[in-house]
């Protein structure tokens, strides 16, 4: 075996089993909470053009906003989750509807303005893409502090808050870092994946685990991301922090996992790419899913690694299920970075 290098075997990828753990290593309830959910539409066609009328030769639907796709992700590996967010109009009703029918239970704050809905189109075969994305309905006061209260009602020892994806007009920067302190204070362990001076100041509330991309950590941290080593560097800042576990995705280079004493470095299988948008959603339930199930750090990156593959390998913010993760885990390389 190649020194540093974990294959396939020594972890024995794809066994994890939902409500086989370790007690005490993660939560037995998950709860997702996205501020500014969206109903996701792709459109494929056979070119990007500009300046004239493309015609879609399909269509695709899905629940979207990055808590929502974790959840998506994580039903898909058996591991139930209670969704949060703000929903409102029509396409908030739609969005409910749609993970109630993949059996994922929500708790929404219903909000006086519409949902937002983006557009992605992408070509097939898939080498080019475009994304719009609405800013989404203004939050008023009432409706955020709504959602604090559904969080403090909730909140207790031993659960695990994923909080995901950017802020709805109306909401202040400091929103996640007011929610992480409320999960602390209760026991529990929260999860933060944004961007932007709202991840500057979530990070900075010491939550559990962050998961920044390769750019993300370079602007928290002030260090160049450009490779592994470097993400390692910046994992380092992280910590001192107070983060116990920091994921720094690194694109199509795969992702690096760190707890504070070691990191590792998981490299991605051969796919061929669909739509990536969404896979890093997937990624982060992959890693909560193995940890939920007692894994350690360098399997949780494994499952991490095989789901943001699988999702990234299928059309829309569609997700990977159990049998194609599973297959795509024994291929994933875990190189130890020390």
């Amino acid at each position: 075996m190649t020194p540093g290098v974990l294959t396939p075997g020594v972890l024995t990828p794809g066994v994890l089993t939902p409500g086989v753990k370790t007690p005490g290593m993660m939560p037995d309830m998950i709860y997702t909470v996205t501020l500014n959910p969206a109903l996701d539409l792709e459109l494929t066609v056979a070119a990007i053009e500009l300046d004239c009328v493309l015609r879609a030769s399909t269509t695709q639907v899905d629940a979207g906003g990055k808590g929502f796709n974790v959840s998506r992700a994580l039903a898909a590996l058996g591991v139930p989750s209670i969704a949060l967010g703000f929903v409102g109009g029509r396409t908030g009703e739609h969005l409910k509807a749609r993970l109630e029918q993949l059996g994922i239970s929500t708790d929404f704050v219903h909000v006086s303005g519409e949902t937002r809905t983006n557009l992605s189109v992408v070509t097939e075969p898939a080498s080019h893409y475009l994304k719009v994305n609405q800013a989404g309905p203004t939050i008023q006061p009432e409706e955020q502090d709504a959602m604090v209260g559904k969080v403090r009602q909730r909140a207790r020892a031993g659960e695990a808050w994923i909080f995901s994806g950017n802020l709805p007009p109306g909401i202040p920067a400091d929103i996640y870092a007011q929610l992480i302190a409320l999960v602390r204070s209760s026991g529990g362990k929260a999860i933060l994946d944004t961007s932007g001076h709202a991840l500057y100041l979530g990070a900075r509330a010491g939550p559990f685990l962050v998961k920044p991309n390769a750019l993300e950590a370079s602007q928290l941290t002030g260090h160049e991301v450009g490779n592994p080593s470097q993400a390692r560097q910046a994992a380092a800042k992280m910590h001192a922090w107070g983060i116990a576990l920091v994921l720094i995705s690194l694109g199509s280079a795969g992702a690096v996992l760190s707890d504070g004493r070691q990191a590792w470095w998981g490299q991605p299988p051969r796919i061929a790419e669909r739509n990536p948008i969404g896979a890093g959603d997937a990624a982060l339930a992959g890693c909560v899913y193995a940890l939920e199930q007692g894994a350690p750090a360098a399997e949780a990156l494994r499952w991490s690694v095989a789901c943001g593959a699988a999702a990234a390998s299928l059309p829309g913010t569609a997700v990977g299920d159990r049998a194609l993760v599973e297959a795509l885990s024994a291929q994933v390389k875990i190189e130890h970075l020390g």
